[in-house]
């Protein structure tokens, strides 16, 4: 039966997470307005066993090899109808009324394309999430951060960043989004893998003139982690590789030299860091990732122009909170 809305679950491995956020997501969405899909990307548990035998009104789909965070939505939302996707990871849990403030936003305006709500730590649900928080933002190197989160510090919630506003970026742990646009955007890139696609993704919809925002209004509570643990080599080659593929492909202009060249100074001093605390693997993931990066970087064009943003930070959000100590959001001038 088509609904307006398809919350859609991509789950890897994750039998445990499954029993442990599913209900909330099946007990607090609408079902007159959304229908919650759980995509499983040829899991090695027994994840598919568990759906069919705990969660059996739950809509499922089986894919026959593992695409990844990008390639598995992608594959997912073309195959699944809906006026609105909402791209929710399978360890989030949702607070009662969760979804109808998000479409609400969708609905109020045609130019907002995508909205997230905030994201509250599981653990620790008085704290901002690392991934996602109060709505995205980024420095003019490409370093991501959040209202309610600068490098890993995060803020206690106390409503400072309730108010609905537009944002560079919406985590992809929670995202509603048109799907048409989703589509005729081209998705998430499937070269990414997993992490950061999704900025990658809001940076071109903002050079295509749509509006981003977060809706605090809409409360989830993400673990984080889910896949792999923030200190992997792993996560830390795919985030650096996958940061430095998304400047290539969206910043332009004559700023561009320069951006390369101090985050060529700052990964080696990151790198170097890494070496003298004995973290040989973290080195090497940074190392590897300039590698796969200068392979990858010829598949696109470079961009002709820069659009300026509002929500660009126009300096170093890492020398911000290292020399400046600058630790939250609000201690930023934009």
């Amino acid at each position: 039966m088509y609904k307006r809305v398809a919350v859609i679950i991509l789950n890897w491995n994750g039998e445990k997470l499954l029993r442990e956020f599913l209900p909330s997501v099946i007990r607090n969405t609408n079902p007159e307005l959304g229908r919650v899909i759980v995509v499983d990307n040829h899991s090695s548990d027994d994840s598919w066993g568990c759906l069919e035998r705990e969660f059996a009104s739950v809509e499922r789909v089986l894919f026959e090899d593992n695409f990844g965070f990008a390639g598995g939505y992608n594959r997912a939302l073309e195959m699944i109808e809906a006026e609105y996707a909402v791209l929710l990871n399978s360890d989030v849990e949702v607070a009662p009324g969760w979804l109808e403030p998000l479409v609400d936003a969708l609905d109020r305006d045609p130019r907002v394309v995508a909205v997230q709500p905030k994201i509250l730590a599981y653990r620790e649900k008085d704290k901002f999430e690392y991934a996602g928080a109060s709505g995205g933002f980024i420095d003019y190197l490409g370093f991501p951060f959040c209202r309610g989160r600068v490098m890993d510090c995060t803020e206690v919630d106390t409503g400072q960043y309730d108010d609905e506003r537009e944002v560079f970026w919406a985590t992809g742990a929670a995202l509603c989004i048109r799907r048409e646009r989703y589509l005729e955007a081209g998705g998430l890139d499937e070269a990414f893998f997993a992490h950061m696609e999704e900025i990658d993704l809001c940076w071109r919809l903002k050079n295509s003139g749509y509006v981003l925002k977060v809706v605090p209004s809409s409360v989830v509570y993400h673990l984080g982690g889910g896949s792999l643990p923030m200190n992997h080599p792993r996560k830390l080659f795919l985030n650096y590789r996958n940061n430095l593929l998304m400047l290539h492909k969206n910043l332009g202009g004559a700023s561009r030299q320069k951006v390369f060249f101090v985050r060529l100074l700052l990964d080696c001093m990151a790198g170097a860091l890494f070496l003298m605390k004995g973290e040989f693997a973290n080195t090497r993931s940074i190392i590897q990732a300039y590698k796969a990066f200068r392979k990858l970087r010829k598949r696109y064009p470079i961009p002709a122009g820069m659009k300026p943003f509002a929500e660009m930070y126009p300096r170093s959000i890492i020398l911000d909170y290292f020399l400046r100590g600058k630790k939250k959001f609000s201690d930023l001038k934009f």
